[in-house]
């Protein structure tokens, strides 16, 4: 059994630290003196200590830290490499913004959109797997690629097979300073029960406006202004609009950064002829 102090020294945490993950459930101690309140710990507790040191280390949140220690290691190792994908993704968007805003600060590069159209298409019914998140701007990215992962992951364990690229559904605004409701849906075939965070449903049939934009053209705010092309073409028709929508083709993060990648689209309700 080892104190607190020694405990921390050899597991490379404060007592500061030790005292908050205590609180938090993420490390409790082996058991505490009733007499002094003095934390014990047990030395086998060491290795799980230093695992949260590291992911400390890596700027993990305390909740994803007890999220990926969960379960075995096997279970970990899937939720270190998911949470990984969607930091890297959130800071590829970041590099992006920022190349967006040092463009329209120097004045070089291409900093808007091109002009291109909106076309319309009919959408089937369509089965899907979905997680809702709240999130704000800049978490959005990172929120979009973990919840794709988990929801494919899921879909290919039970059997299920995708049918396409996924989507993300933006039911709030979506801003740096307030948090809104994503939903993340990934199309599939056969039988899937609901579990943990993702749900199961079927995406009615609609008409919806749509233009294609590059990954490059991805970057918020540039990617704004294929939003507007849309939503003036919807309202210019004085049509009825749905929740706007972001649909990705299969492994478009594999495509050139120039390459047609993802449909800024909007479901609408036609018009009696």
């Amino acid at each position: 059994m080892l104190t607190i102090s020694e405990f921390g020294r050899r597991a490379g945490l404060s007592q500061k630290a030790l005292r908050l993950y205590d609180v938090s459930g993420l490390l409790a101690p082996a058991r505490v003196d009733p007499a002094n309140g003095y934390r014990i710990y047990d030395e086998e507790q060491l290795e799980r200590a230093r695992r949260i040191s590291v992911l400390r280390q890596l700027d993990m949140p305390l909740s994803t830290i007890a999220d990926v220690l969960a379960g075995s290691d096997e279970e970990a190792l899937i939720r270190l490499d998911r949470w990984w994908a969607a930091e890297e993704a959130t800071t590829a968007a970041r590099r992006a913004t920022l190349d967006y805003l040092r463009g329209r600060l120097n004045r070089t590069g291409l900093s808007g959109l091109s002009p291109r159209p909106v076309l319309t298409r009919e959408v089937p019914a369509t089965k899907i797997a979905t997680i809702r998140a709240e999130t704000n701007q800049p978490m959005l990215v990172g929120v979009i690629v973990s919840g794709t992962d988990e929801i494919a992951s899921y879909l290919r364990a039970a059997g299920a097979t995708l049918t396409g690229g996924s989507w993300v559904i933006y039911h709030d605004p979506i801003t740096p300073e307030a948090d809104g409701t994503v939903e993340v849906c990934v199309p599939f075939e056969g039988l899937v029960d609901p579990a943990g965070p993702i749900a199961i449903r079927v995406e009615p049939a609609h008409h919806e406006a749509y233009c294609t934009i590059t990954m490059d053209e991805c970057s918020y705010p540039r990617i704004m202004l294929a939003y507007d092309l849309v939503f003036d073409w919807v309202r210019n028709q004085a049509l009825a609009a749905g929740a706007p929508r972001e649909v990705y083709q299969p492994d478009c993060q594999l495509l050139p950064r120039d390459a047609p990648a993802v449909d800024i689209a909007q479901p609408f309700l036609a018009r009696r002829p």
